[in-house]
């Protein structure tokens, strides 16, 4: 089972300060750093979340987690092209998949993943999208296509959007501005999981 809310930060420091206000799920994503700070955010992130109990998920360094131990990875598509699945597999690692398309999810599904994310659902300002807003409806028919695997919703949602993709199908939202961008970013991670664990 995975958990309903699932913040997505860059750095060990905003993992501490989250696990601090609750989360008990997180994803590390860390961009254009070089490679020594990505492994010691890394082994900054899961000695945090082991001293407080909770599951911490890396962003596509694969390598990076293998090798300091992690127990959880997830992969974007093109990260897929190069991952080691059996390698990965091997050291029992669960890996969760992005998808966006019906192609993209018939090879999530190929590799048996752990969860598999959709997005985005909503217009985002985190990055630029190839792929238009999929919408309330698209997590339904997802849900449907992943069966019992977690669904993770995933692309500009705000606690406000967060009930509706709950209730559209999804097992879990993940977010990142909501959060990161709020001025108050505890008070805001205690009001998601007020909203999404009730």
């Amino acid at each position: 089972m995975i958990d309903r809310f699932y913040p997505i930060v860059d750095s060990a420091r905003w993992v501490e300060r989250l696990l601090r206000a609750g989360a008990r799920l997180i994803q590390l994503r860390v961009k254009d750093r070089p490679d020594d700070a990505i492994t010691r955010e890394i082994g900054a992130a899961l000695d945090i979340c082991a001293r407080a109990g909770a599951q911490l998920v890396v962003n596509d360094y694969w390598r990076a987690a293998i090798d300091a131990g992690a127990t959880y990875v997830h992969l974007g598509q093109g990260d897929l092209d190069g991952a080691d699945i059996a390698a990965i597999r091997a050291r029992g690692i669960r890996i969760g998949i992005s998808t966006h398309d019906h192609a993209e999810l018939d090879r999530a599904l190929s590799l048996k993943p752990d969860y598999v994310a959709l997005g985005p659902i909503y217009p985002t300002i985190l990055k630029a999208m190839p792929f238009a807003p999929q919408g309330l409806a698209r997590i339904g028919e997802w849900k449907k296509l992943v069966r019992e695997i977690p669904l993770v919703a995933i692309g500009g949602i705000t606690l406000e959007r967060a009930a509706l993709c709950l209730a559209a199908g999804a097992d879990s939202v993940a977010v990142v501005t909501d959060i990161t961008l709020n001025a108050e970013p505890e008070a805001r991670a205690r009001a998601w999981f007020a909203a999404t664990r009730a």
